[in-house]
């Protein structure tokens, strides 16, 4: 094969309605996302991840781990439980004030959050509502034989609560010294009224969140610093930088508790909205828990023997708008000649394959065992699938599709020359490579 010469061109831009519903099919279609609960009609809201959902939703959780942890001496990792005793929520705040104020449309039945209505009912069109009530958004569920006020706990509505009430453990068995930090991993489930826009806002989801504890006189610069440091994360991934912005909370959008907030938004099909929020929290929750637990939670500094409540800065991520961004950021329609080609165009740390084997005849023996011996020494250092179940062009476009990185192809003259053709994801060139050294040359692309 010869290196390929098709000229490419970059579709324009599309209405962004288009470009959800591709999203979406795409999702469907490769295996990335399909809807929970699917044979019996579906569950509002809830998703599952398929098999390239689950690779690309574990590169952004490991891409995000390595560096807020790994890469790190001053952050260590935490796995706290869903179920916690039932006064963490009280000590939080989340018992009384974790609600919406909805209300009722009079005409058709319709229930909305009240800050979402503007003057006319979104459904129906009438301008007739019930008074405003406050709904908690937690969801409430009962541990052990007995269902009754006794037994009734919450599936936390954030990851942030283990992590301070783990404080004291942490820092005993770590031996850190402000400043530092704690980062988990987790589900967390809020009962949203308004659920919508895919994996954006769903009722069960997955955070990235670090508590970072410093000094109180500290506490501003390093919430710059957490600011600047996660936008970089975004953009080092591959996020165009025009698609991201910091937007700053006014004073009357901040929480009681918070001396300061900056959100990272993204420019979705459906507008500019949070990827993730970078907040001051000053010394609320550890005083909270200190109060409501009769356990000090105080840091001591060995060196003054002053003890005093860290100020706390909170990165917190979700991984499902992550995911929502990158899919998005990545979707190109591309005419290649008279055809449309559709790729995405994942980073090497994100794309959930990175090398495909393909044999250009399946029914060639000597093809087929070379191809699945390169396969399977591959697959020792990368993400790799071998797939024959189509020709070539429409193997290429699949490929594409999903994001994988290369194509490596197994053809005739390979038996004899022992060289295979490595094909290139964004540039679509071609090029000859011993198989003795293809997996030097793939290292040297993927990993560097």
């Amino acid at each position: 094969m010869q290196k390929n010469s098709k000229s490419t061109m970059t579709i324009p831009a599309q209405p962004a309605s288009d470009l959800m519903e591709k999203i979406v099919s795409l999702c469907k279609r490769r295996g990335f996302i399909f809807q929970s609960s699917e044979i019996y009609g579906g569950l509002g809201s809830a998703w599952d991840y398929g098999p390239l959902g689950v690779e690309l939703k574990r590169n952004i959780k490991n891409a995000w781990w390595k560096a807020v942890v790994h890469d790190r001496d001053d952050v260590v990792g935490l796995d706290c439980s869903i179920l916690m005793h039932p006064t963490v929520w009280k000590a939080s705040g989340h018992t009384e004030n974790f609600t919406d104020i909805l209300v009722d449309c009079k005409k058709c039945k319709k229930r909305f959050r009240k800050d979402k209505v503007e003057g006319k009912c979104p459904n129906c069109g009438a301008n007739d509502f019930t008074e405003g009530r406050a709904f908690n958004l937690m969801l409430k569920t009962h541990l052990g034989a007995v269902e009754d006020e006794a037994s009734v706990t919450y599936l936390r509505p954030e990851t942030a609560q283990g992590i301070f009430a783990n404080f004291i453990n942490v820092l005993d068995t770590s031996r850190k010294k402000l400043p530092f930090g704690i980062a988990q991993i987790g589900k967390s489930f809020r009962n949203e009224i308004t659920p919508g826009n895919f994996i954006f806002r769903t009722r069960e989801f997955e955070q990235m969140e670090i508590e970072y504890f410093t000094k109180p006189d500290e506490a501003n610069a390093c919430h710059e610093r957490w600011i600047k440091d996660r936008l970089n994360w975004y953009l080092d991934l591959g996020i165009r930088k025009e698609k991201l912005r910091l937007r700053k909370h006014g004073d009357d959008e901040l929480a009681h508790y918070a001396a300061g907030c900056t959100d990272i938004e993204y420019y979705f099909p459906f507008g500019w909205s949070e990827l993730e929020g970078i907040a001051n929290r000053t010394d609320y929750d550890l005083k909270q828990h200190t109060q409501f637990s009769g356990k000090d939670l105080q840091y001591k500094d060995n060196v003054t023997q002053e003890k005093f409540f860290p100020f706390i800065i909170e990165p917190s991520g979700g991984v499902d708008r992550a995911l929502l961004a990158f899919l998005v950021d990545a979707y190109q329609e591309e005419m290649v000649q008279e055809d449309m080609r559709v790729v995405l165009k994942l980073g090497a740390a994100l794309a959930p394959i990175k090398v495909a084997v393909l044999p250009l005849l399946k029914k060639n023996d000597g093809i087929v065992v070379l191809a699945k011996k390169i396969k399977e020494d591959l697959q020792k250092e990368f993400t790799t699938v071998y797939d024959d179940t189509a020709a070539i062009g429409k193997l290429y476009r699949r490929q594409d599709e999903v994001g994988t990185f290369f194509c490596v192809t197994v053809d005739v003259q390979s038996l004899e020359d022992q060289q295979v053709t490595v094909r290139d994801r964004d540039t679509m060139q071609q090029e000859r490579i011993p198989v003795a050294g293809l997996k030097k040359y793939l290292v040297e692309k993927l990993l560097n």
